[in-house]
């Protein structure tokens, strides 16, 4: 019987009384169990005390998670943030060398929302550090006070462009998606393929041009009650699928 695969889960960290703590949300975990077929393991945001190479050569697959956290715009040139943004150094420190070197190693990768964001800066590109205020894009953000099944239900409509990773899923030329994001693309990587797309035309969805395995971002948010949904559930089974032809070659 083959192993199930191994795939590492971003952490973010937090502050929980007095202690600091590395945590990953339950619907990624859950999402790499039940979507991808696969056994998550949570990879602390511990920058450069964590060996890449060791790390790498034991995994079979990264899933870059959302977080209420955005990308410190000294990663991308960026202007400084709004008084009270809420930053994460040592995620950004582990997850942007992590996103490149498995990317080398041809370890498959999803990154959602802020991973999203971190793959486009990782390899170069830039963000939108505030979609809502910009007049040529709608309001991303999830509605405030609502429930959880409110904030996540279908928000807009998703272009997805023909020729890419998405298509070759078989989604269909149009989906609708949840929205629960602040910050978008702004200038797109070297070597980054949009694979889908806003109406307002902001970049939902990338993969990696070049890539050994899978290697694809998204910006609205596929984990959530991913067996429900079976567009997003595509997304997940592709990844594992990648996942579970690197643990059978390890």
């Amino acid at each position: 019987m083959s192993r199930l695969p191994l795939i590492g889960v971003t952490a973010c960290t937090k502050q929980v009384g007095l202690h600091p703590y590395h945590i990953a949300g339950d619907k990624y975990v859950r999402a790499v169990a039940v979507g991808a077929g696969g056994l998550p393991l949570i990879i602390p945001a511990l920058a450069e005390l964590i060996d890449l190479p060791s790390l790498l050569a034991s995994l079979d697959g990264l899933l870059f998670t959302g977080s209420p956290s955005n990308v410190e715009p000294q990663h991308y040139q960026g202007a400084a943030s709004a008084p009270g943004t809420h930053h994460d150094p040592d995620r950004d420190r582990t997850t942007l060398p992590l996103i490149r070197a498995a990317v080398e190693a041809g370890i498959p990768l999803l990154g959602i929302c802020r991973g999203f964001q971190e793959m486009n800066v990782a390899f170069g590109g830039s963000l939108h550090q505030a979609v809502h205020e910009l007049p040529s894009f709608m309001d991303h953000r999830e509605p405030d006070g609502e429930s959880l099944e409110v904030q996540y239900a279908p928000s807009h409509a998703l272009q997805v462009l023909p020729g890419g990773v998405l298509d070759g899923l078989g989604l269909p030329a149009q989906i609708q998606v949840n929205s629960i994001h602040g910050q978008g693309v702004d200038r797109l990587a070297p070597g980054l393929r949009v694979e889908a797309l806003a109406p307002d035309g902001l970049i939902e969805s990338f993969s990696v041009e070049g890539a050994r395995t899978f290697a694809l971002g998204a910006q609205w948010h596929p984990e959530w009650q991913v067996r429900a949904n079976p567009h997003y559930l595509a997304i997940f089974q592709a990844f594992g699928d990648a996942c579970r032809k690197r643990a059978s070659q390890r």
